[in-house]
């Protein structure tokens, strides 16, 4: 396990990172004309940021970056 020890501004700056790059992972994963491999690589990044931005920011902050259930494969059921 590793430590990591920062101040209150370099805190705030890790979640103002670490939030800017969740919401750029988030935009890019609603676009269709990513293929497969690629679309994991971005999701595998995104839980990585997404546990990280955990440690910084609060509960009411945290749910604006929770991803919804893609819905593109349950619109061919019918």
């Amino acid at each position: 396990m590793l430590g990591f020890m920062c101040n209150g501004k370099e805190a705030e700056e890790m979640e103002y990172l670490l939030k800017r790059e969740l919401e750029e992972l988030l935009l890019d994963l609603t676009d269709d004309r990513l293929d497969g491999l690629i679309r994991h690589s971005m999701e595998e990044r995104y839980k990585i940021i997404y546990k990280l931005y955990k440690r910084f920011a609060s509960p009411k902050d945290i749910i604006k970056y929770v991803r919804k259930p893609s819905t593109r494969f349950s619109k061919n059921k019918i």
